[in-house]
């Protein structure tokens, strides 16, 4: 990893987020994360070789959320192809992430995999593909994290399943018009699993590695081809911040995947991926200091796809 500066980018970029104003607030429509501090922060780079550097808070477990998406995604694409994009789009939904609207007259097909119903479709898949989507998820997260540590956070699962009336909804709609395969219920549970998985910044940065090594796992094996890995990174840019993926782009120059857990992961495609927490959100669901942070970091580096 050829970065000398790096340790010091980092720790300039803390300092600055630390002296942020107004730095949103904690996802209070989930009651397990409603009361986590808003202001606090962790920051880690992986490069490809593995190697780590990190700042803050960057070893503190966090909610995963919405970011699991991106693992989901992947493991239905290497091994069902092509076939799951017959189920979900690829285009931006300009929509809030668990909106009903666009299902209606677009006949039960997600705008993309990365809004709550796209990823309720990709989960489905993962669950008709393995008959466990969430011990698959968990077993990839940990392998290419290296931490076999990593689990569900069922405090987190237990509080998505009582509030999650609108997931429930989407998948029962999207279920009428025979896009969804499992029952809803058993999906329902795989999904709120999925997103209850506690990662650290350094977990989340490695274990989306392979997406920076064109589709190569840690382990030197290839999980997807080259052109699959672009296609992820390339649905990571315009659709994995909400509705704020413009902005995203426009300010970070990187594919990133945001949760409402307040991470968000972001891909140097050939040299490294980067994860930033700090649970503040700004009316979109995504980090305000981390959205800053990453701003910073490709101002600071150079280090952008544009």
């Amino acid at each position: 990893m050829d970065f000398p500066h790096l340790p010091s980018v980092l720790e300039q970029i803390a300092d600055e987020v630390g002296a942020l104003p107004g730095r949103g607030h904690s996802a209070d429509y989930i009651p397990a994360l409603a009361g986590v501090d808003p202001n606090r922060f962790g920051m880690a780079f992986a490069g490809v070789d593995g190697r780590v550097h990190g700042v803050g808070e960057w070893q503190v477990p966090f909610s995963a959320q919405s970011i699991t998406k991106v693992f989901t995604l992947a493991l239905v694409l290497a091994t069902d192809g092509a076939g799951l994009w017959e189920s979900v789009g690829r285009e931006p939904s300009g929509n809030p992430f668990n909106s009903l609207v666009q299902l209606e007259y677009e006949n039960g097909i997600p705008r993309n995999p990365f809004i709550n119903a796209g990823a309720l479709v990709v989960t489905d898949r993962l669950q008709s593909l393995t008959g466990d989507a969430g011990e698959e998820l968990l077993a990839f997260l940990r392998a290419e994290s290296g931490n076999p540590d990593i689990g569900f956070d069922l405090e987190v699962a237990s509080s998505e399943t009582a509030h999650g009336d609108r997931n429930a909804a989407l998948a029962h709609f999207m279920a009428s018009y025979g896009n969804i395969r499992q029952p809803v219920p058993t999906l329902l549970t795989h999904y709120f699993r999925q997103c209850s998985i506690e990662m650290n910044c350094a977990d989340l940065a490695l274990a989306t590695g392979f997406l920076a090594r064109h589709g190569v796992r840690a382990d030197g094996t290839r999980l997807l081809t080259r052109s699959e890995a672009k296609q992820i990174n390339a649905v990571m840019m315009t659709c994995g911040t909400y509705d704020a993926a413009g902005e995203f782009a426009y300010r970070v120059g990187l594919p990133g995947k945001s949760g409402v857990g307040g991470g968000i992961v972001a891909v140097v495609p050939g040299r490294g991926t980067l994860c930033v927490w700090s649970p503040g959100l700004d009316e979109r669901g995504n980090s305000v200091a981390g959205v800053a942070a990453l701003d910073r970091f490709t101002t600071l580096t150079g280090l952008s796809v544009f």
